[in-house]
Order: C-alpha cells, then structure tokens, then sequence
C-alpha cells in the first residue's frame, strides 16, 4: 500500500525544545568567548615574556629599549644599509639588535671585534642564520677547537708558494679570455660589470681549485646556479627551506654544485694515482695526502668537496666585490692607475706572458693598491658568530649562551687614528714600514683574525693584483659615474648600488 507522504506534517516545537536549543547556543558562546578571552591572554602573556627575556639578554648595553613584537628589526634587516649600520655601531662599543627569536650583540670596536674573533671556547662562526643548511653543517667551516686547528692544518699546502705559482698561469689563461670577450661584446655603451667579474672569478677559481677535472658545461651549470646561494646568504632570510625560497634554492644550487665537485675531487685521485703531475688546487692536495707526504689526513671525495665549496664562496663573492671596487677606483682616480701601470710595464716587458710570484713580489705599489682599495671598500664588514656558553666579553656584560654575536669589521678599517682621511684611498700609507698604518695591523680586520683567519688571504691578494694588473695592461675603462655608484648595495659583501658601469676598450699603448 503506498504511503501519502504529502499528508504529513512536522509536529510544532515544543517549550522545552527551544529551551534546549537555546541553552546550548548560550553555553558555546561562553565558551567561544572564554577561549577569546584565554587566547588573548595567552598572547599577551608571551609578548609580555618576549620583552622580559629581550630586557633580561640587554642588560645595560645600547639598543632599543623595548624590542618590536615578534619581528624584532626584520623589515630592516630586509633592506641592509651601511646608514643604518652605521647607525648601530654608534650606539657604543656593543649594541644589541633583535630580529625574530635571534637576540644579537653587535661589537664595533676593535677591541670587542678581535675579542670575538679569538675566543672559540665561547662563540663559533654562524655566518647567517642559514647557513649549515647551504653549506651542510658538517662543513669544515663550522668547526671549532683542536678538530678545527688540525682539519685547517691538513689544508696548508693548498696556499704555499709553490702551489700558488701554479694558480697564477691558470688564473692569466682565464682572464685573458674574458677580458677578449668583453672587449668583443662591447656595443658602446657603459655596462653594468658585476656579472661579468662574478662569471670571471668563478671560472677562474674553477679552473685553479680543480683544474680540467671539472668540464666546461659543469663550470657553466654551477656558475649560472651559485648567484641563488649567494642570495641566501645575506644576514637575514626566511628561515625555513620551503620551495621557492631564498634558502630552499641555496640548497638545491649547493647539491648541483657538489655533485660536479666530488666528480672532480675522484677524478683527481685517479691522475695522481697515475703520477701526474699536479695541474691544480685539489691535485696539490691529493698529492698530500700521500703516505709518503707531508699530510697524513686522508679526505673523502665529499669532505674535499665541502672544503672547495666554501672556497668558491670566498672567492665568488668576496672577491668580487674586491675586484670590482678595484676597476671603480683604478677608472675614478687615473693617477693611481697610471702607476700601476708604470711599475707594471717595467717590470713584465712582454704583456703576452704571465706574470709570476717573483713579479708580483716586485709591485708594491700594486699590492698597497688593492690592500688598500680594500681598506676604504672591505668586502665582507661582519662576520656572524654563535655563543656556545655564556661570554664574558667585557668587565660588566656577559653574552648569553645561544646568541648571535657579530664582529664588525668595518669600523676598525675606517678609524681616523690609524688611517688619518680613512674616506680617502692612499696606496701610500702602505708603502712605508714605519706608517701608522703598517704599525698597526690589528685595524686590518679584511681576512678576519684568530683561528678562523681566512686560509686563503694571501691567495685572494695575489689573484685580485693578477686580475687587475692584467686589465691595465691590456684595457683602458672608464666609469659612468651615477648617484648611486657610491652607494652601498650589502649582498652578503659590498657592491657598488649601480653595478660599476663601465666601457671597455683595448690599451692604445701596449708593451711588448
């Protein structure tokens, strides 16, 4: 029998329904509005906490007094500015600074900055917030004490005269090619050099880190993808590795790289295993490892190429920015570049040939030049270290353990006491022993100082003076002065806000 639905109908509600309802209704209500109340109060109990442990870490030193709500200087930090640097490092002496949940101690003098630098029993380099994920965290550059001391022991032989007089005529076969496509490409116009210096100095240290063990589409792969490491590696980045992020890019350019570097380091081993004789950096070390050698630590194809990373990284970007202010100061001021060029021409008399160590070691001037170029311009003006335990760094305040503590290195090299008009290049001030510069070699902080002193510096001198030398004597530039080309632009190191515009052309007046 079938059933009329149509005649039904819904039974009224009753009293004690809507009562129901609406009891229910009033209790999810105190209740949403007890968890408001409790979320709020929560809030405010953690921001108010945050202020504590930031009054707490401050202490007595200068800083804001009151940090901003979570985020700390993060906008800042977004945008770095040498103004607002400077800014910080006129507070005193230590000043704090807080980004996120990185609380900061930032030392300006020389005092405080050497003191940083050579206690590794309290603080051991950070270098950004990111960077053991970039680099990997087991990279040498992130070890300390006696482990540190010996790792960095077994590296030596890669920088000794001897080595490096083999880097010197790999670097001038690489210059010379590019230096001939600059010239090729030229349409004119000033351009925008900053590409081409990093392209130059990243083959250039391909080639003498390992040789022709590394192919040139290999150079070319890690060289297009290293610009995205070099953006992670500024002070302050999004911390977390997520895909399309500043870090997450870092990371995959760093796989790509070490995959083309442990090549190289297992091609090497087997040349040498050979007997050949050594062509480059790596060979230079394998060599070493030999039993019958000087070095009896014996490195992993990854372990060497962790060590050649961190070298590309002082070398693409420190470098760079060293080798660019060169061209800049040698194009603004023509007679500091006609020296160079005098005391070049009398000493290389046939330009086709490379220069040697025993050549660079009779150019003074060209080396109190790019000593000094990078005096006024330091490349890298901080270097961030992390407290291991609480540091005791003056009489009255204590660093806490976990903290970011940064050296600055940019103020000892622009103290009026020991370079009087330290705004102004002088090569000279470096050409007499006695000057008050040369007495004081604790202000030049370029390389850093303490057991973390970069191993290459003397490297980076001699491939910079060998870059730019060579470019005298081959090339005459001019510079497309801007309002911008004497504004900082702070990736990672210094660059010139503009790029360094510049026009290039061959030298009217060669030696041969």
């Amino acid at each position: 029998m079938a059933i009329d639905y149509s005649s039904a109908s819904i039974p009224a509600q009753t009293p004690d329904v809507v009562e129901t309802v609406s009891s229910i209704m009033a209790v999810d209500t105190i209740v949403s509005h007890k968890m408001l109340v409790s979320s709020i109060v929560v809030l405010i109990s953690l921001l108010i906490l945050e202020q504590a442990v930031y009054r707490s870490k401050k202490g007595r030193l200068p800083g804001a007094q009151w940090k901003i709500p979570i985020v700390g200087k993060f906008f800042d930090s977004m945008n770095p500015t040498m103004e607002n640097y400077q800014k910080q490092w006129d507070l005193g002496p230590l000043s704090v600074v807080s980004v996120f949940h990185m609380f900061i101690v930032m030392a300006s003098s020389n005092e405080y900055t050497r003191k940083v630098f050579n206690s590794p029993q309290y603080a051991e380099p950070m270098l950004v917030n990111a960077a053991p994920q970039i680099i990997e965290p087991d990279n040498w550059v992130f070890l300390n004490g006696k482990v540190h001391a010996d790792y960095r022991r077994g590296l030596n032989a890669l920088f000794t005269r001897k080595a490096i007089a083999i880097y010197l005529g790999i670097q001038d076969k690489i210059m010379r090619e590019h230096f001939a496509q600059w010239l090729a490409s030229q349409n004119g116009d000033h351009e925008d050099i900053m590409a081409k210096v990093r392209d130059l100095n990243m083959d250039t240290s391909l080639r003498v880190f390992c040789g022709e063990h590394i192919p040139a589409p290999a150079v070319k792969e890690i060289t297009e993808q290293y610009w995205l490491i070099t953006l992670a590696l500024e002070l302050v980045n999004f911390p977390l590795a997520l895909p399309g992020t500043n870090v997450y890019n870092a990371i995959q350019s760093r796989k790509v790289a070490m995959k083309h570097l442990e090549a190289a380091a297992r091609a090497s081993k087997i040349a040498m295993a050979s007997g050949a004789e050594p062509t480059c950096l790596i060979d230079e070390w394998v060599k070493e490892m030999n039993p019958d050698g000087k070095t009896k630590t014996m490195f992993s194809d990854h372990e060497m190429a962790q060590v050649v990373f961190s070298f590309l990284f002082a070398s693409q970007d420190a470098m760079s920015s060293g080798t660019i202010y060169l061209f800049q100061h040698m194009a603004d001021m023509p007679n500091i570049l006609a020296k160079v060029r005098e005391e070049h021409d009398r000493i290389r008399t046939d330009v086709s040939t490379a220069l040697t160590l025993e050549d660079l070691d009779q150019m003074p001037y060209l080396r109190a030049v790019v000593k000094e170029s990078m005096r006024v311009k330091p490349p890298v003006t901080m270097v961030p270290y992390k407290t291991t335990q609480p540091f005791p760094i003056s009489d009255d305040y204590t660093i806490p353990a976990g903290c970011m503590v940064i050296p600055s290195i940019y103020p000892s090299t622009q103290d009026p006491e020991v370079y009087p008009q330290p705004e102004k290049l002088l090569p000279e001030r470096w050409l007499d022993p006695n000057s008050i510069a040369n007495q004081n070699p604790k202000n030049y902080l370029i390389f850093g100082s303490g057991p973390h002193r970069c191993i290459g510096q003397e490297y980076a001198i001699l491939q910079m003076s060998n870059t730019i030398v060579t470019a005298a004597a081959l090339m005459d530039w001019d510079h497309k002065i801007t309002p911008d080309s004497e504004v900082v632009r702070i990736i990672a190191t210094l660059f010139p806000k503009d790029g360094c515009l510049l026009k290039f052309r061959s030298r009217t007046s060669v030696p041969t």
